[in-house]
């Protein structure tokens, strides 16, 4: 196969918020798959907050990545060539892959692609490692009871907004922050939060959250950090759980702001906080993907795709996700089932 192929790398690290100067495009051939290994024609790329990380010179959970690397993230592809009994051409994964037209990945690494359950694109989010952060992070860290009220940051995202959906389903109350009008009338309309606080357009988050949770909050999943974070703090009710899942609000920081000390509040609630690796729950991926797959296609769970179309425009679309422009999973549309 000679096509040409596309990928994106690293061309610097980021001081503060990227830009465009830390992306470069290059043109080369495709691969070709060895044993084992599945040539596959990427469809739809995954952009998502924690690779900002990785654009970072300093060891974290997710490894780093260096000055010139390939740029990588999940993708949904069909395969193209197979070096492997375990998939054949036509067939649709996902997996890890790179930010480019064609990628080589292991056959024993990808997972096949059900489009009769979802579109394509919701493997990459509620069906992918955004809905599984969800499960795991609220049902084994969040612990949430029927009765409870949980507050979620950064609700409108591809995590958060399956986290609240499956909060509702275990009988509590639900309030999510998001960042528009539009943002929290899917959440209260179509996601069925019980209630939204669109913190752009309010200047106190403690009076909100008296309004939005008035009995106090049990559970707390936070994607978010910063002052939204600063005022749940202050709302944790006796014995509840924090779940620290992202902190989008500080990723872009050269000095994180210290702020005023909130763990003397946790002692007095006995509040438990507790940072969580979707990683973690590997060997019980399969469960996570069986019943995020079944209410997905009872209609018991809804999703949203924000899809940006091109692989030259990745760049933009990760970028995008640093000033709220996606509501639901923000993906990029590589290729379409019917181009040749």
């Amino acid at each position: 196969m000679t096509n040409t192929n596309r990928e994106w790398l690293l061309a610097e690290r980021p001081d503060g918020e990227p830009d465009q100067d830390c992306f470069e495009l290059r043109e080369t051939d495709a691969p070709s798959p060895a044993s084992g290994e599945l040539l596959v024609r990427t469809r739809y790329l995954s952009v998502d907050p924690y690779m900002r990380g990785r654009m970072r010179d300093a060891e974290s959970y997710a490894e780093p990545w260096d000055v010139g690397d390939a740029l990588k993230g999940g993708i949904v592809g069909e395969v193209i060539e197979s070096e492997s009994d375990a998939h054949e051409a036509g067939d649709l994964v996902t997996g890890e892959g790179r930010w480019a037209d064609y990628a080589t990945l292991d056959a024993d690494d990808v997972a096949p692609v059900d489009p009769t359950v979802a579109d394509p694109e919701a493997y990459l989010g509620v069906l992918g490692m955004p809905g599984r952060t969800a499960y795991f992070g609220l049902l084994e860290v969040g612990e949430p009871k029927p009765g409870d009220t949980v507050v979620v940051s950064g609700a409108a995202g591809a995590v958060g907004s399956v986290v609240g959906q499956i909060a509702k389903r275990n009988g509590c109350r639900v309030v999510g922050f998001a960042g528009t009008d539009e943002k929290t009338d899917w959440l209260t309309d179509d996601l069925g939060f019980d209630a939204a606080i669109n913190y752009e357009a309010t200047d106190d988050y403690r009076a909100a959250l008296d309004e939005a949770a008035p009995d106090g909050v049990d559970v707390y999943y936070d994607n978010v950090g910063g002052p939204i974070t600063d005022a749940v703090f202050t709302k944790l009710n006796l014995d509840a759980r924090v779940a620290v899942c992202g902190q989008i609000a500080h990723y872009n920081d050269e000095e994180v702001p210290t702020g005023p000390r909130k763990l003397p509040g946790l002692i007095a609630v006995r509040a438990r906080v507790e940072g969580l690796l979707v990683s973690d729950f590997a060997t019980r991926f399969g469960e996570a993907s069986e019943r995020l797959g079944r209410w997905v296609a009872n209609g018991g769970l809804e999703h949203r795709e924000t899809i940006v179309d091109g692989l030259e425009n990745a760049p933009d679309a990760f970028l995008g996700l640093f000033s709220g422009d996606n509501i639901g999973k923000q993906v990029v549309r590589v290729s379409a089932a019917d181009e040749e």
